[in-house]
C-alpha cells in the first residue's frame, strides 16, 4: 500500500509521438482528398497518453524511452508538453540523428479515428538507464507492448522486486513475447486479444492466454465494457459508462493509465477497472487524444453519479 497522503510514483515506458489530428466529415476514399474542419498538434504515443492521464488523476509520473535528435522540432514540442503536465523526463534517452515518431490522424464525427505513423527503426536500439535508477521508489510500471525489445529486462527486474508491471497491448502479441510472462497485468482490446490467441471470441481468447501467462488478463470492448478473468479463472465484465463519443483517440491509453494508478494506490482490479472505465469515457467526450484526459475530480463525480443512479434503481 502507498502511505496515506503520498501520491504513488509510476514509471511509464514507451515511445512518444507528435500527433497531427484532422477532424473530417469522412475518411477520404483512396486517391481522393478532403478538407478538414479542424487541425490540432498534440503529443501522443500509448505510454505518454497514459502518463498524462496518471498525472492528471493524481499520480507522480516518470517517463523512460527513446526520443529523436535534440535538434528536432518534434522532440522539443513533446518535451515541452510533458513538462506542462508535470511528467519527469530525466530518464528519456535522446538518440542522435534519429527521428521522433510523427502521426497523421483523421477523426470522424462518430469519434472513430484513422491514422498513419512513422517510427524510425533505430528507436528500438535504445538502452534504458539503470534499473536501480528507474525503479527507485516506484509503485508500478506501465509499458507499451511494442517496447518489449528494450524493456523486458527492466520489467523482469521490477517483478522480482514485487512491483506490478502493467502492459498496455497496442497490437497483437507473439505467443513467445517475453512480456506475456514478465507482466503482472495484460490489458488488451477485443481485436488484439482475439488476434493474439487466434480465437474469435473474447472470453475464450482470454482463457487460452491464461494457460500461457500468470498475468491478470482483460480485454476492453469500447461501449460494450471490459471482459476479464478473476482469480478463480472465471469471466467477469465491467460495464462501460454511456457517453456521446466525439474522439476515441487515446481512450484505451487513458484506461491503462487510470487502471495502473488505482492499482498503485492499493485498490483491487475490480475497483481499478471501474475507475479506468470512467476515465476513458470522459476522455471520449472531448477532442485532444491523451491530452483530453480528465482530472481526478471529474472521474470521482462520474463514479458517484453512477453509484447514486444504481442505488435509485435498486428495490427497497
Amino acid at each position: 500500500m502507498v502511505p496515506s497522503g503520498t501520491a504513488p510514483r509510476i514509471l511509464c515506458i514507451g515511445i512518444p509521438a507528435r500527433d497531427l489530428t484532422f477532424r473530417v466529415d469522412a475518411v477520404p476514399a483512396r486517391g481522393s482528398k478532403a478538407n478538414a474542419t479542424h487541425l490540432a498538434e498534440i503529443c501522443g504515443g500509448n505510454a505518454l497518453n497514459a502518463a498524462i492521464a496518471i498525472a492528471r488523476l493524481g499520480g507522480r509520473v516518470a517517463f523512460a524511452g527513446p526520443m529523436g535528435d535534440a535538434r528536432e522540432t518534434s522532440s522539443g514540442f513533446i518535451l515541452a508538453q510533458m513538462a506542462q503536465e508535470g511528467i519527469d523526463t530525466m530518464h528519456i534517452v535522446r538518440m542522435p540523428d534519429v527521428t521522433t515518431p510523427v502521426s497523421a490522424i483523421m477523426i470522424e464525427p462518430s469519434g472513430e479515428r484513422t491514422l498513419t505513423i512513422y517510427r524510425d527503426p533505430a528507436l528500438w536500439t535504445v538502452e534504458l538507464p539503470d534499473a536501480d535508477r528507474l525503479l527507485d521508489g516506484c509503485q508500478a510500471v506501465l509499458v507499451e507492448s511494442r517496447c518489449a525489445a528494450f524493456a523486458i529486462s527492466l520489467c523482469t527486474e521490477a517483478r522480482r522486486r514485487g512491483i506490478p508491471v502493467i502492459v498496455g497491448v497496442d497490437r497483437a502479441m507473439s505467443l513467445q513475447d517475453g512480456l506475456l510472462t514478465a507482466a503482472s497485468h495484460l490489458l488488451f482490446s477485443s481485436e488484439q486479444v482475439q488476434e493474439t490467441a487466434g480465437i474469435t471470441e473474447d472470453g475464450e481468447a482470454l482463457k487460452r492466454l491464461a494457460r500461457l501467462t500468470p498475468a491478470f488478463l482483460a480485454a476492453t470492448r469500447g461501449p460494450d465494457g471490459t471482459i476479464w478473468l478473476n482469480e478463480a479463472g472465471e469471466l467477469e465484465e465491467t460495464a462501460a459508462f454511456p457517453v456521446q463519443a466525439v474522439d476515441t483517440l487515446g481512450a484505451g491509453d487513458v484506461f491503462h493509465g487510470a487502471f495502473t494508478l488505482r492499482l498503485a494506490e492499493g485498490e483491487g482490479v475490480r475497483e481499478a477497472l471501474r475507475f479506468a472505465a470512467a476515465a476513458a469515457a470522459l476522455k471520449c467526450t472531448r477532442h485532444g487524444g491523451g491530452q483530453a484526459a480528465p482530472q481526478r475530480l471529474e472521474v470521482e463525480e462520474l463514479l458517484q453519479a453512477a453509484q447514486l443512479a444504481e442505488a435509485s434503481r435498486s428495490p427497497r
